[in-house]
């Protein structure tokens, strides 16, 4: 059973509206003093400003990469543009191939790893590849900080390589200090190396590449040399958006300044590929929230990758021709669905396999009847559902295991730490502190697990339960369309700017109703006053939970509130995420 935990203690009473000199709804005024939002912060969490954003040249070699994309247009050089397969590398693509064909290069092209035959990281057998096509400068984005092989091939052929990227690298202990083992790149831009002090470690791999673009569009614009534009940066905040959403990374200083203007910037794209996508999914013509785009509308666009069929995301992207973009998110719509099936016979066998785990402290799972692409979705749902790190492998014919591995949300942990502990048996790995991943012979399964449980049982936290934090207690009359009106301006919501979680306490189930994929929805009402009351939705419950569900009973709710679109209607409905029955 779940702890709920309220973030303020103002918030643990159950007053009745009253008047409210800030000119906000009652409510919203506890959710921003449970926040610690005060009349000097509110403006910048309401109005967040462009111009606030901080300098891209306080980024580590910044300038240096800056001056050699000049160099690079000046000598009409051949460039590619390396990227992950993810939608945050696909989006720092997106972000540098219209940024530099907007600045005037003529030259440039770009190469993304296939995610199930090549794998995550910048290749060496890529980087021959490239040099065969006459390719004089290679740009990574959202990868390459552990890829030292591929960069020593470069400098071998004489390709500078230009790393960007915002994953944490590797590190080696001297016996007194841990050092950063870096690769030998032309230059290195990312954040989170510890000789940056630039206090961006935040941005995601496409924030790092637009932070790229900023600096070199500052560069054109200060080199008399260099043609003139009147190219508008904010024409790249959709994109910004996308890859910044998806990619988990904190909502705080200038990623939240620039997804509050990419979400509008989202909402009016004018990529017909993007454009199609919001119109297939009921999303075009109204305001989106960070919801929509990490719900709804990303997960479509990664399916590709994932199954890593001929179409990929970076061409609903790039292309221009509105008829042809139809075609190509009908085609994606449908790859999508095979990939929900997959998933779900994955997460099945999963938990079938895991049956018989009995180490508390983290779970590991693998199958040759995964599906590489994916397995990062298996290790979230067992993270999540299990409340502890998640370990999930593919067995493919070759007698390798490759492996996606997630904390729960809230935990406190290091995967790229916890990998390392099984480094000497791993041919590569790396990630984040949240999501990390690993590859290693199958042969090597029990030296892996072995590692793993030394290092959690020598790192052992002390467990607690799963606890959920909620902002406010509210009534169901405080719920009305002002009230969302200020909820949605508050976003966007995302890692530590979270959705707000409300506590609603004694309400009646009046309705139940399975809908398909055993998800349920139920109708609460405040007490025998049937005017107040609410549809909320609650996805994927386990059977022990469903026997608590009862027709007639009171429960207290957590959930989040958002507003429902159906057949152009506006309805506001829950998000349940948990319940106690009275």
């Amino acid at each position: 059973m779940a702890v709920w935990k309220a973030k303020a203690d103002l918030n643990t009473t159950h007053d009745k509206p009253e008047a409210n000199p800030s000119g906000f709804p009652y409510l919203i005024s506890k959710l921003l003093s449970s926040r610690g939002v005060d009349s000097e912060k509110i403006e910048s969490v309401l109005n967040p400003k462009l111009s606030s954003l901080k300098d891209p040249s306080t980024i580590f070699e910044m300038d240096k990469a800056t001056e050699r994309l000049v160099c690079a247009y000046k000598n009409n050089e051949k460039i590619c543009i390396y990227a992950d397969f993810d939608l945050d590398g696909t989006s720092g693509l997106a972000i540098l191939k219209d940024g530099f064909e907007k600045l005037g290069f003529k030259s440039v092209s770009f190469y993304q790893p296939k995610r199930l035959a090549e794998g995550y990281g910048f290749h060496a057998h890529a980087v021959e590849e490239l040099n065969t096509l006459g390719i004089t400068l290679i740009v990574t984005v959202d990868v390459g900080i552990t890829s030292f092989a591929a960069f020593q091939k470069a400098r071998e052929l004489g390709i500078d390589a230009i790393l960007t990227d915002h994953h944490l690298p590797i590190t080696e202990n001297d016996g007194v200090n841990n050092i950063e083992k870096l690769p030998d790149a032309y230059c290195l831009v990312n954040p989170n190396q510890k000789r940056c002090s630039s206090g961006l470690g935040y941005l995601c791999g496409a924030g790092v590449g637009f932070y790229l673009i900023r600096s070199l569009k500052r560069a054109f614009l200060n080199d008399l040399s260099l043609p003139k534009n009147e190219w508008d940066l904010k024409s790249l905040l959709d994109l910004f958006c996308i890859g910044t959403l998806t990619d988990m990374v904190p909502l705080v200083d200038d990623n939240r300044v620039l997804v509050k203007h990419g979400m509008i910037a989202l909402q009016n794209t004018v990529r017909p590929g993007l454009r199609v996508l919001l119109e297939k999914l009921d999303l075009a013509d109204r305001p989106l929230t960070s919801q929509d785009i990490a719900i709804r509308f990303a997960p479509k666009l990664n399916a590709l990758s994932r199954m890593e069929s001929d179409l990929l995301p970076i061409h609903i992207y790039i292309e221009k021709s509105m008829s042809r973009a139809r075609e190509l998110v009908d085609q994606m719509m449908k790859n999508n669905l095979t990939r929900q099936s997959l998933q779900s016979s994955a997460e099945d066998k999963a938990l079938s396999l895991i049956a018989d785990w009995t180490n508390t402290d983290f779970v590991f799972v693998m199958s040759d009847q995964f599906h590489r692409g994916i397995i990062g979705l298996i290790a979230t749902k067992l993270a999540n559902d299990l409340n502890r790190p998640a370990f999930v492998g593919s067995l493919n014919a070759e007698g390798m295991v490759v492996g996606s591995s997630r904390l729960p949300n809230g935990f406190d942990g290091n995967l790229v730490v916890a990998l390392k502990s099984a480094e000497k048996f791993l041919t590569r790995f790396g990630g984040h502190a949240a999501a990390a991943g690993f590859e290693f012979a199958a042969s090597n399964e029990k030296n892996v697990i072995s590692s793993l449980e030394t290092f959690f049982s020598e790192n052992k936290k002390n467990p607690k339960p799963l606890e959920i934090e909620f902002d406010a207690v509210a009534n169901l009359s405080e719920v009305n369309s002002n009230m969302m009106k200020w909820h949605d301006h508050l976003g966007p919501y995302g890692m530590s700017f979270a959705i707000p979680v409300f506590r609603f306490n004694a309400l009646k189930l009046s309705k139940l109703k399975e809908l398909k994929g055993g998800h349920l929805k139920l109708s609460f009402q405040s007490g025998s006053d049937q005017s107040e009351k609410i549809d909320a939705l609650y996805f994927s419950p386990t059977e022990n939970r469903k026997k608590d569900i009862i027709e007639g009973s009171e429960y207290d709710i957590l959930g989040e509130l958002q507003i429902n679109y159906f057949n152009r209607n506006q309805t506001i409905q829950l998000l349940l995420k948990d319940f106690k029955p009275l």
